[in-house]
């Protein structure tokens, strides 16, 4: 299968899900019912969310030896990855569940007995595994950033009403307490008007060694090395170009690699921008301006040291303009004394109001209003009006179980919430990258002031790898 094209696959299993295509999977409408689920990408974030969906986390983060026990209505019963070792991991873990090395392989074969599919793969495989699972009516569960690409972002929210499966990317934080907080604060008139956000991250640290997040290769592209014999090389590249195979495209180093990830910012922002962007309804920014860039070696291809955004959005109806800030690799705003505090945490985001300002880290469980202590106290003993439902456990993965099951609503972070998320991030992305000002017309979907970068709205696949093209007709 590893020269499977789309094509051949879709006849394949043309006749099996010719139904499927149209309507949702109706298996695991019943609130009696179980969940079977796939996961494609079994390592790093991939384990963080099977095990959470599965019901394998520890109790309490101060005893990780407790598990809960599993949960009784989701069943997996497929393990997905191109990387043997962390197959076989996972497979010690759920034995009873299939192994397989190609995603389509797995459909092609278990497209009967699943029901939901988790997809934590690198960013540029997101969307075609993604939209193989949606075209045979599969409920997604998909890490952030959703999607490598803005074109693909807007194929998914399509995807998303046309096939009529419950979608969620994710970015914990939008099942969060805090974020509601946050948005009830700002629809009840505590903060007043907010003209200004500033959000920054710490990252990217180049360090190689154990302790290090990225290190950069010796020489742009990195030398060819042995494909290691438990990796699938042409299966992880999947829609990117060919290239020979070097470790610092694998691991959690391909991030730094733009043809491949998107960065701090597609990494962190649908975290960290997450509350202002779903509180002041941001929608898509007019312009984004580099301020400050400290270049690497590659421009244009490599994650750079240092960088300050500057992103414009316009009124939207009764809101003012919001000016909001992005620093990354350790930047960060200058502190003013109505803040009340000596130094900024590593990560985190302001929205500053007319009357009050509003703090989170760099995701938005833990948010407060800056005031002093006593006065947070008593604010919070006081209380106000809790409009939003909350989430049971603040848990994306048992938000995605109980909508599939038809126990709760559709998630927050559903397609046609996190693509836009996302796309704002990917602006910012644009601008880092092409270290230019980007001047954006949303409806068109054009960066109007660089047409050479229309190129990277939708980028070109290798062959066999096209997906979505038909909801565009």
């Amino acid at each position: 299968m590893k020269n499977l094209s789309r094509r051949n696959f879709i006849k394949t299993t043309g006749k099996a899900t010719a139904g499927i295509a149209i309507l949702p999977n109706l298996l695991s409408a019943s609130p009696n019912s179980t969940v079977n689920v796939a996961v494609i990408g079994v390592g790093g974030r991939g384990t963080n969310n099977w095990t959470q969906i599965q019901g394998l986390y520890p109790i309490s983060k101060e005893d990780k030896t407790k598990l809960r026990k599993p949960h009784k209505h989701v069943n997996i019963v497929a393990l997905c990855d191109v990387d043997d070792f962390a197959l076989d991991k996972a497979s010690s873990l759920i034995p009873k569940a299939k192994k397989f090395k190609d995603f389509r392989v797995m459909l092609d074969k278990m497209h009967t007995q699943i029901d939901a599919v988790i997809v934590s793969t690198p960013d540029h495989t997101h969307f075609a595994a993604t939209m193989a699972a949606m075209e045979m009516g599969k409920h997604v569960y998909v890490e952030k950033p959703l999607a490598h690409n803005i074109w693909q972002l807007r194929t998914l929210k399509k995807a998303e009403k046309h096939y009529g499966v419950i979608a969620q990317m994710g970015n914990q934080g939008h099942a969060s307490d805090g974020i509601r907080n946050v948005k009830e604060w700002y629809d009840q008139g505590y903060l007043g008007e907010v003209k200004e956000v500033l959000a920054w991250f710490n990252g990217p640290r180049f360090e190689c060694g154990t302790k290090g997040w990225f290190c950069k290769p010796d020489s742009f592209p990195p030398a060819a090395q042995p494909i290691p014999e438990n990796m699938d090389w042409d299966l992880w590249l999947g829609p990117a170009k060919d290239r020979p195979h070097n470790t610092q495209y694998t691991r959690r180093f391909w991030r730094s690699y733009y043809e491949l990830g998107n960065g701090m910012l597609g990494d962190w922002g649908c975290h960290t921008l997450d509350a202002p962007f779903w509180s002041l309804d941001l929608g898509m920014p007019t312009t984004v301006e580099p301020l400050h860039a400290k270049l690497s070696q590659a421009p244009n291809s490599f994650l750079s040291d240092e960088s300050i955004l500057r992103y414009q959005f316009p009124e939207r109806e009764n809101k003012p303009p919001v000016t909001l800030t992005w620093y990354e690799g350790g930047k960060k705003p200058e502190i003013r004394p109505e803040w009340g505090m000596e130094k900024l945490g590593g990560n985190g985001m302001l929205m500053i109001g007319e009357k009050a300002t509003v703090m989170t880290g760099g995701r938005p469980n833990d948010a407060r209003i800056l005031m002093p202590k006593e006065d947070w106290q008593a604010f919070n003993k006081k209380g106000w009006d809790k409009t939003i439902p909350r989430i049971p456990r603040e848990s994306p993965h048992d938000e995605f179980i109980a909508a599939i099951r038809g126990k709760g609503p559709k998630p927050g972070s559903n397609f046609a919430y996190g693509a836009d998320l996302t796309e704002m991030s990917l602006l910012g992305v644009f601008a880092q990258r092409f270290n230019t000002k980007i001047e954006y017309d949303a409806a068109t979907m054009k960066v109007t002031n660089q047409p050479g970068l229309q190129a990277y709205i939708k980028e070109e696949v290798r062959d066999g790898w096209a997906y979505g093209e038909n909801l565009w007709k």
